[in-house]
C-alpha cells in the first residue's frame, strides 16, 4: 500500500509473500494533502509513486509480490490505535487496467452486523403473513436513524384484512427460512407507530 501518515510522511508498505514480515520504505516530509499511486506490473512488480500535482511522479519503493491472476485494489484508513477511529476523504480516484466489479467497504476490527435484509410481517391466525422488506438488502448494516414508511396498501395488496391483524414482527433475513444460518449484532426501532394516511389537499 502507498500511504500519507499525518507524522511520518509518506510510505510504500508492503508483504513479499503470504505471512511475511511487514517492510515500509518511507519518504519524509510529506504532508496530506497528497497524490499516491500503485502500479502493479504482469510480472507482479508492486511499485509505490507520489505526486504534488498528480502528474509528476517520483518512485518510493517497489517490490515484487507473487499474487494470483485477480487481486482486489481499494482505499484504507487506520488510526493505528485499536481504541481510537478516524477519518480520511479520498478525492479524484482512478483506476486503469482490466478492473471490474463494484465498490464495496468493509470495517475491519470494528464490530458490525452482518449484511441482512429487513422486514415487517404483519398477520392474523386466518392465514399467511404479508411481509414487506426495506428497499436496502444490507439495511441490517445502517448505522443511523432512519425513517421507514410502509404504506397499509402494500400490506393489503397481498391478501391480508387490515382490520383483523393480530401480530407485527421485524425481522432480519429471508422471512420464514429458518433453515438459513443467520448472523449477530445489534439494532435498535423507535417510535413503531399507525398513521392515517395524508388526505389530498382541496383545490
Amino acid at each position: 500500500m502507498m500511504v500519507v501518515t499525518p507524522g511520518s510522511g509518506a510510505s510504500f508498505q508492503r508483504r513479499p509473500g503470504t505471512g511475511a514480515t511487514s517492510l515500509n520504505t518511507d519518504s519524509a516530509g510529506i504532508v496530506a494533502p497528497y497524490w499516491v499511486k500503485i502500479e502493479r506490473s504482469i510480472a507482479g512488480n508492486c511499485t509505490g509513486s507520489i505526486s504534488a500535482n498528480g502528474s509528476t511522479w517520483t518512485m518510493v519503493g517497489t517490490e515484487t509480490i507473487p499474487m494470483g491472476s485477480n487481486v482486489y485494489i481499494g482505499l484504507a484508513v487506520t488510526s493505528h490505535n485499536a481504541t481510537l477511529t478516524c477519518q480520511a476523504v479520498f478525492s479524484n480516484v482512478t483506476t486503469t487496467g482490466n478492473v471490474a466489479g463494484q465498490w464495496a467497504n468493509q470495517d475491519i476490527g470494528i464490530l458490525s452486523n452482518n449484511a441482512e435484509p429487513l422486514y415487517v410481517a404483519v398477520s392474523n391466525s386466518a392465514g399467511a403473513p404479508a411481509v414487506v422488506v426495506h428497499d436496502d438488502p444490507a439495511a441490517s448494516q445502517i448505522d443511523t436513524w432512519t425513517e421507514w414508511v410502509i404504506p397499509l396498501q402494500a400490506f393489503a395488496d397481498q391478501g391480508i384484512a387490515l382490520t383483523n391483524v393480530d401480530r407485527i414482527a421485524i425481522g432480519l433475513g429471508t422471512q420464514g427460512n429458518m433453515a438459513a444460518p443467520g448472523g449477530s449484532g445489534k439494532m435498535y426501532f423507535d417510535d413503531i407507530r399507525l398513521n392515517r394516511p395524508t388526505e389530498a389537499a382541496a383545490e
